[in-house]
């Protein structure tokens, strides 16, 4: 049994080491694990299943290949890629997972989250997740035509650079009452999550229970970051150099 997942690569066409990296992953190491959970902000920005570049159509195919060798891939959104759909799903053969989802993996229950639910002090943050998860805000940018949304892409990343700028480190950071209250509703003693590209394993207390929270890196043109598991159930944080 191999198990890994990955976060935050963030892929886009003005980045083509990152898209080669995660090409050559998934022909390395994807087609040969048994499933592959990549848990949001895959994409830089994604407008809606209706619009997809040669950038796109790319890394697209390549998730197909690697579904059809045989390894399960499941999807969650990040605060990047929320308007991935259905069409997304069947031209890739990916099963969307809602966040957060408790999956077995290995011989446990683990808590699966994109982490950006986690990060509680960051108000305007939290408040923009709300409008942007909404269906029918989803439905209303959808509507736009192309070249709308593909500004609107363009200003919320700008928006979003500057706001982070000005915002303390740990505002950024999870809420640690947050995630014990949300280990603790969910019956685990694993978290994995991404989001905050701050790759740690955290040693945690939940309800008197030893406990760990891991937390995925985000990927760079010589690094990136994934969780192994294998035969031992013991899942493994891992720096990948390119």
């Amino acid at each position: 049994m191999t198990i890994r997942l990955i976060s935050d690569l963030h892929l886009h066409a003005g980045a083509p080491e990152i898209a080669e990296n995660f090409l050559r992953y998934l022909d390395e190491r994807g087609r040969h694990a048994e499933a592959l959970y990549i848990l949001g902000d895959f994409f830089e920005a994604w407008i809606g299943d209706d619009y997809q570049g040669e950038f796109e159509t790319r890394i697209m195919a390549a998730l197909r290949e690697v579904s059809d060798s045989g390894t399960r891939l499941y999807f969650m959104h990040g605060n990047r890629d929320f308007l991935i759909g259905e069409g997304f799903a069947q031209a890739t053969s990916v099963t969307l997972l809602p966040d957060p989802s408790v999956v077995t993996l290995g011989d446990q229950c683990v808590l699966l989250m994109h982490g950006d639910s986690l990060c509680t002090r960051d108000e305007a943050y939290m408040k923009f997740r709300g409008m942007a998860r909404d269906p029918q805000w989803q439905a209303q940018i959808l509507a736009m035509p192309v070249e709308q949304r593909l500004e609107l892409a363009h200003n919320l990343r700008s928006q979003s650079g500057e706001a982070n700028s000005n915002k303390a480190e740990d505002i950024m950071d999870v809420t640690p009452d947050e995630v014990v209250r949300e280990m603790a509703r969910h019956g685990v003693c694993t978290l994995i999550h991404g989001h905050t590209h701050r790759p740690a394993v955290h040693e945690l207390d939940i309800d008197g229970e030893p406990a760990r929270r891991i937390v995925l890196g985000d990927w760079q043109p010589h690094q990136g970051w994934e969780i192994l598991i294998e035969a031992n159930g013991t899942p493994a944080l891992i720096r990948l150099d390119f």
